[in-house]
């Protein structure tokens, strides 16, 4: 369901900006607050919108940050196996892309989680696909992580 008045500005708050496309929160904290959105793959004005899943949460996302600013980029991928990178990518893609409209020709989302090709680029991505539901073992490597940096 899309989201309504309240979530978008309560988003809006919590990223310092209005949203540029349709979303809807998929997951949010204790107090009902939006913690994870899903974006559609278009945004208003027709680019394409490649990170599906998008971490709102102000305290998750500086925890995220803090983890990787101490390396949690290079140490996530190197601790996660390459191929199950590539298929989470993958899957996330086509999960996006199949949100895209029926008959749509125009220009597509590119890359997987966060628009990345190959590889581990934004820990945020991936723990917002993870708590969203995806199968993400980088997410999941990601809040294995996070008391390091709290």
């Amino acid at each position: 369901m899309p989201a309504d008045e309240t979530d978008v500005a309560r988003v809006a708050e919590q990223l310092g900006r209005v949203p540029r496309g349709d979303f809807d929160v998929v997951v949010r904290d204790d107090d009902a607050d939006p913690m994870v959105v899903r974006n559609e793959p278009l945004l208003d004005d027709g680019t394409p919108m490649p990170t599906r899943y998008y971490l709102v949460s102000p305290s998750l996302v500086r925890d995220v940050s803090r983890l990787e600013a101490a390396g949690g980029v290079r140490r996530a991928e190197a601790a996660v196996d390459a191929a199950l990178v590539a298929a989470t990518h993958r899957r996330y893609a086509v999960e996006r892309d199949a949100a895209l409209p029926a008959g749509y020709a125009g220009p597509i989302p590119s890359g997987g989680v966060g628009g990345t090709r190959t590889g581990v680029k934004c820990l945020h991505a991936h723990l917002a696909h993870l708590l969203a539901g995806g199968d993400d073992p980088v997410g999941q490597w990601t809040l294995d992580h996070l008391d390091e940096v709290r």
